[in-house]
C-alpha cells in the first residue's frame, strides 16, 4: 500500500500539469468529472489498464455517489419511521434490531458517503475542507458508525439464532429490553474501539480516496505498532462478523432442517399432507429475512474486506499477491451500496412492512387531496 501510494503521489503532479492546459475551458462544477475522463481516454503509453479501470470508476463515482446519497438518506429515514410504527407484523425485539441497523446505515451514509466520498470525488469544489481541522474526529465517528452498522447485523443474526435454536433461552434473551441492552453495549464498545484513530491520524484532510483519508505522519504509517493496531481493526470489522454470521447461519440452517423433518413427519401422521402449518410459514418468512440480510452484508463487504487485509499485510512487509488500487474503489462503492438496500429487502420479504410503507408514502398525497377537497 505504501509503495502504491508513493507511486500515485509521483504521478499526481504530472497529471495536474497536463490537466492545467484544459482547465480554463472546463466549467468549475465539471472539473472533477473532466479530470478523470481526460485520464481515462488519454493515449499516454504509461497509463496501464489498471489505471484506466480506476479512472473509469472515478467517472462513475461522480454520478454514483451523489445519486446514492439522494436515495440513501430518505430511504433509511422512511424505513426508520415505518418500523417505529410497530405495525409491520414483526416482534418488538426484531423491530428494535432493524431500526438500529437502519440508523447505523443512515449514519454511515452521512459520515462516510456525504462527508467523505463526495468531497473526494469533487475535490476541486471541496478543497476548502483541507483547512478544517476535524479529520481525526471525523475518522473516529465514521469508523464507530461503520462498526455499529456491521455489528448490529451480527447481533440480529445471533438473536434469530437464539430464537430458533435455543427455545429455553428465547423467552429471556429475545426481548425488547435485551435488544436495547445489546445494541447499547455494541455502540459503546464501537466508540471506545475507534478512539485510537484520533491519536493515529492528524486533524487535516487529505481528500484522497484510501483508508488514510486523513493526514498521517510517516512515522505512524510505517510503525509496526500502529500497523498491527490497524490490522486488528480490519480483523474485528468485518472479518470476525463474516465468520460469526456464516457460523450462526450454518447452525440455524442445520437446526431448521432437522426440526422441519421431524415436525413434517408428526403433522403428516396427525393431520395429513394437505394441512397448513402456520408455525413453519412464520419461521420461513423470518429465515428468509435473516438470510437475505446476511447475504447482503457478505456480498457487499467481501471486496473491501479482502483489500483491507491484503494491503495492510503488504504494508507490514508481508509480500502477497498485489491487489490494484481500483479494487479498493470498487469495494468502497459496494460497501456504501449495502447501506441503501435493507429497505428493499424488508419490502420484498415482509408483507406487512410493504403495506405500511405504501401507506406512509401515500399519506402526504392523501393529506393534500383532503385539504383541496375540504
Amino acid at each position: 500500500m505504501a509503495q502504491h501510494l508513493g507511486t500515485m503521489n509521483q504521478n499526481i503532479p504530472t497529471m495536474d500539469q497536463n490537466l492545467g492546459t484544459m482547465a480554463w475551458n472546463v466549467p468549475t462544477k465539471d472539473r472533477s468529472l473532466s479530470y478523470w475522463m481526460y485520464w481515462f481516454t488519454a493515449g499516454d503509453s504509461w497509463i496501464t489498464s489498471a489505471d484506466r479501470v480506476r479512472y473509469l470508476l472515478h467517472v462513475i463515482q461522480c454520478f454514483y455517489y451523489p445519486l446514492l446519497a439522494i436515495v440513501g438518506v430518505p430511504v433509511n429515514i422512511i424505513t426508520i419511521v415505518t418500523l417505529t410504527n410497530r405495525n409491520c407484523g414483526l416482534s418488538k425485539c426484531v423491530t428494535c434490531y432493524l431500526v438500529a441497523m437502519s440508523v447505523g446505515d443512515l449514519l454511515v451514509i452521512i459520515l462516510d458517503l456525504i462527508l467523505r466520498h463526495i468531497p473526494m470525488v469533487y475535490w476541486q469544489l471541496f478543497y476548502f475542507v483541507r483547512s478544517i481541522p476535524l479529520c481525526n474526529i471525523h475518522a473516529v465517528l465514521l469508523y464507530a458508525a461503520t462498526d455499529c452498522s456491521v455489528w448490529f447485523t451480527v447481533t440480529f443474526t445471533f438473536d434469530r439464532f437464539v430464537a430458533i435454536c435455543c427455545p429455553k433461552l428465547k423467552s429471556k434473551y429475545c426481548t425488547e429490553k435485551s435488544a436495547a441492552v445489546v445494541l447499547g453495549t455494541v455502540t459503546a464498545l464501537s466508540c471506545l474501539k475507534n478512539i485510537f484513530w484520533y491519536f493515529m491520524l492528524l486533524n487535516g484532510y487529505r481528500l484522497a480516496n484510501n483508508p488514510w483519508f486523513c493526514d498521517a505522519s510517516r512515522d505512524v504509517m510505517e510503525s509496526p505498532v500502529w500497523g498491527t493496531i490497524e490490522f486488528l481493526h480490519y480483523i474485528l470489522t468485518p472479518c470476525v462478523p463474516f465468520v460469526l454470521i456464516l457460523l450462526l447461519n450454518a447452525f440455524t440452517v442445520r437446526h431448521i432442517l432437522v426440526s422441519s423433518r421431524a415436525r413434517r413427519r408428526l403433522r403428516t401422521h396427525s393431520c395429513g399432507e394437505s394441512s397448513r402449518d402456520p408455525e413453519m410459514e412464520s419461521r420461513r418468512k423470518c429465515i428468509i429475512l435473516l438470510f437475505v440480510i446476511s447475504a447482503n452484508f457478505i456480498l457487499f463487504w467481501s471486496t473491501l474486506m479482502v483489500y483491507s487485509i491484503w494491503s495492510r499485510l503488504d504494508y507490514l512487509s508481508y509480500q502477497l499477491v498485489w491487489l490494484d488500487y481500483f479494487v479498493l474503489e470498487f469495494g468502497l462503492m459496494l460497501q456504501l451500496l449495502s447501506c441503501c438496500t435493507n429497505t428493499a429487502i424488508y419490502a420484498v420479504t415482509q408483507t406487512h412492512f410493504r403495506q405500511q410503507l405504501k401507506n406512509l408514502l401515500k399519506y402526504p398525497l392523501t393529506a393534500i387531496l383532503h385539504l383541496i377537497t375540504a
